[in-house]
């Protein structure tokens, strides 16, 4: 590894890798920064210099990546990368330069609605604010085993539908009409806990609190029950929080994190591009043993 050196962000979740340049890397670095990845389940990694081409090609190390998604304007940016989805509140000669604005984003899981999910999200910054947009990751993993007992093992036994009707920031998705009953509504339904299919371990799935709904029961009793979920599962013992610099890369395992993002002044400016690799198939079910 020659001067790679990793230092973990917190004890819950995240770790920093320095000393090295993502547009050269050969293949002893990669495999242990899978590793590493695969232990602290968000990486950061600074002071990066990369071109869009440089963004894909690191990204497609990790596997398939996915077309970018129409945001909620039904547009897609980044001329020649459609792997390439920009998230920025800029608007330049009345054209938004991409989507999810400058408000608050809430605790998501990337694309949970889909199917097949993306396995994993990387984010590069291009432009930050002096102040705000810091983005929270949550440890799933932990979020489950800090279940009371008993709550824990019903979770086990629960299929949640993730609704596709809005974004993490509240934008209703291109293409999709408004749906008032979430029992209803477009979205897919996935167990509550999931295998990870490299460490083994298990990991609560949740997705989106907004407009879930957990299958077979009545309305109120899923609310009620998914409230009391989300309590035990985003206490901050279990997060840490990215404060962005331009030229940061963070990468993340959307099977077993959750990630949020602190609303900013709107009249900053905030560019970032992501890709997301594919996932391999759907969320399989976990077994309480």
């Amino acid at each position: 590894m020659g001067q790679i050196s990793l230092t973990e962000l917190s004890p819950a979740i995240g770790a920093e890798i320095t000393g090295i340049d993502l547009r050269d890397l050969n293949d002893t670095a990669f495999d242990a920064i899978y590793e590493a990845w695969m232990r602290y389940q968000v990486l950061r990694f600074r002071d990066q210099h990369l071109t869009d081409a440089d963004l894909v090609s690191f990204s497609r190390r990790l596997g398939e990546l996915d077309i970018a998604p129409p945001n909620e304007n039904g547009q897609r940016y980044v001329e020649g990368f459609p792997e390439i989805l920009v998230i920025s509140n800029v608007v330049e000669n009345g054209v938004e330069l991409g989507s999810l604005g400058s408000g608050e984003a809430v605790w998501h899981t990337d694309m949970s609605y889909l199917p097949e999910p993306p396995m994993a999200s990387v984010l590069y910054s291009w432009e930050v604010p002096a102040q705000g947009g810091n983005t929270g990751y949550l440890n799933m993993y932990s979020a489950l085993d800090g279940l009371p007992a008993k709550l824990r093992e019903r979770v086990y036994t629960l299929q949640l539908k993730h609704d596709a009707t809005t974004n993490s920031a509240g934008y209703v998705r291109a293409g999709i009409d408004e749906e008032t009953d979430v029992q209803t509504g477009p979205g897919t339904v996935h167990p509550m806990v999931v295998i990870h299919p490299y460490t083994g371990r298990d990991a609560l799935y949740l997705g989106r609190r907004h407009r879930a709904y957990i299958l077979g029961m009545e309305l109120t009793e899923s609310e009620k029950l998914l409230d009391e979920i989300w309590r035990y599962a985003v206490q901050e013992k279990f997060t840490w929080h990215q404060h962005w610099r331009a030229g940061d890369l963070l990468m993340w395992d959307n099977r077993c994190t959750m990630h949020r993002r602190d609303a900013f002044d709107p009249e900053s400016r905030r560019i970032m591009h992501r890709t997301q690799i594919k996932g391999t198939d759907k969320p399989q079910t976990a077994r309480l043993s």
